[in-house]
């Protein structure tokens, strides 16, 4: 494992980058990370489940993408184009290091970040892998700005997501659970829909209550669109917790397992 920092467009990006023990890469896997605390509570599963690709040979690199972690800037410096173009960077970076199958995972939010992010690259990627995608970035903003409701509520004040959106739209950044959430990245990922990725499979996992549970209404209308434009998507349901929002660091093995063997199924 390496880990270092690429010079990106608004100051330095900190990565790891996970290197198969193999001599052959069987892959290169660029993650795209959830936004906010949800990246801090998925940290756990997406550092097992790198191990785990680099074991089976594929080189696996996380990023911190600006204004996140552990790189350069504040959260609310943050900006989507931003990230895209850190993304860029790091693909680079991992393609050249690893020359090999390119594939993209993201988690949540990232998945709208990494569909936008494989519509810039002429060259399909092998693979998307989306674990629990947010479909619709307007419903996501809304409930991230709910976690400022919810603390209001606490505090004895009383705020509704119309107030909290027209400060946003007047240029006021807000703070929301220790974020300062700048309205231009409020307003993108408001945009923002999960647009079908440039790639020859797209692995899509659903973590449930159950495994025989059906996949979210959304989620299933959106992939039975793309599989008539052509597109070869898997759907796959694991019983598990939801680890990006659960209050304590969860696993859930078989997203971990399910995610290796779609890896292994794949041409």
């Amino acid at each position: 494992m390496e880990a270092g920092f690429l010079e990106g467009k608004a100051g330095p990006v900190f990565h790891v980058l996970h290197l198969p023990d193999a001599s052959s890469i069987r892959g290169a896997v660029l993650f795209v990370p959830p936004l906010a605390e949800e990246l801090n509570k998925s940290r756990r599963m997406v550092s097992l489940q790198a191990r785990r690709l680099a074991q089976a040979g594929y080189a696996v690199l996380i990023p911190d993408l600006y204004g996140c972690g552990d790189s350069g800037g504040d959260f609310g410096d943050a900006a989507w184009d931003l990230w895209l173009d850190d993304l860029a960077r790091c693909s680079e970076h991992l393609e050249t290091r690893c020359p090999s199958p390119f594939m993209v995972w993201g988690v949540r939010a990232g998945c709208l970040l990494a569909g936008d992010f494989l519509a810039t690259r002429a060259q399909p990627a092998t693979a998307a892998i989306f674990w629990a995608p947010v479909t619709n970035g307007e419903q996501h903003l809304t409930q991230f700005l709910r976690l400022r409701m919810a603390a209001g509520l606490m505090g004895g004040q009383k705020e509704g997501t119309a107030q909290l959106r027209a400060q946003l739209d007047a240029g006021e950044p807000l703070e929301v659970a220790g974020y300062s959430l700048a309205p231009g990245l409020a307003a993108r990922l408001a945009a923002a829909r999960l647009q079908r990725p440039h790639a020859e499979a797209i692995e899509w996992f659903e973590v449930a209550a159950q495994d025989t549970a059906p996949l979210p209404p959304a989620s299933e209308r959106l992939i039975e669109r793309w599989r008539e434009e052509g597109a070869a998507v898997t759907a796959t349901v694991v019983a598990g917790d939801a680890f990006w929002s659960t209050q304590d660091i969860v696993e859930v093995p078989q997203l971990l397992e399910a995610t290796m063997q779609r890896l292994e199924a794949l041409p």
